[in-house]
């Protein structure tokens, strides 16, 4: 079985989207040939577009934007649909995001899910990924510990569906550590990332003003 796995990330490296993709990759083993694709601008190259023609079964992983995918990636959904690919490709898929919750990629993952009704595609389910911020920041631990448990387990579960060839209802996951502790994690972050461009803590409480 070839697999495609599409990091549609507009980062290029160290994505939240190409850890999952990695540690997915972990788990299909030698049961797939993987072969992996980045989208990181508004355009696909022709060539890619007819590599990808020749695959049967595509995974996408992106980030959340806005309850949606970025448009970047939207947009190369649309040159991918007017390139008319006869196949019933079977579609994946994994969206991230910041939040806490995972169902907060339930819209994103609709709205591949309708992309692939209007190129005639399968879709096949995905996962919602909670507390994706933080992944990159997690040291590296054997599976089944730390605060990855929940989206490891999702990932094997993924993984596991893909070599079936079955098709399975989203799973929403998080990281296993209380909301409270997360928000301060980002809070934590936020502050140091806004002294190091030469702001001040209390800038991030600042509104707009009116005009």
């Amino acid at each position: 079985m070839r697999i495609a796995l599409i990091n549609g990330s507009p980062k290029a490296k160290n994505s939240t989207g190409s850890i999952l993709l990695e540690e997915l990759e972990e788990y299909l083993g030698e049961n797939a040939e993987v072969i992996h694709f980045g989208v990181h601008s508004p355009t696909i190259r022709e060539e890619v577009i007819e590599e990808l023609s020749k695959i049967d079964v595509w995974v996408f992983a992106s980030p959340l934007y806005l309850d949606g995918i970025p448009g970047h990636l939207l947009s190369c959904l649309m040159q991918l649909e007017k390139a008319c690919i006869q196949k019933r490709i079977h579609i994946y898929g994994i969206v991230n995001c910041g939040f806490y919750e995972g169902i907060q990629a339930e819209l994103a993952l609709r709205i591949l899910q309708n992309w692939c009704y209007k190129v005639n595609f399968v879709w096949r389910g995905g996962i919602g990924v909670g507390g994706g911020e933080g992944l990159a920041m997690m040291p590296k631990q054997n599976r089944g510990h730390g605060p990855k448990v929940p989206i490891d387990r999702a990932l094997e579960k993924l993984s596991n569906t893909i070599i079936k060839g079955e098709e399975q209802a989203n799973d929403y996951v998080s990281v296993a550590f209380p909301r409270f502790f997360y928000k301060i994690a980002g809070q934590m972050r936020w502050r140091r990332m806004i002294k190091e461009n030469g702001g001040k803590a209390r800038d991030l409480g600042k509104k707009p003003k009116r005009v």
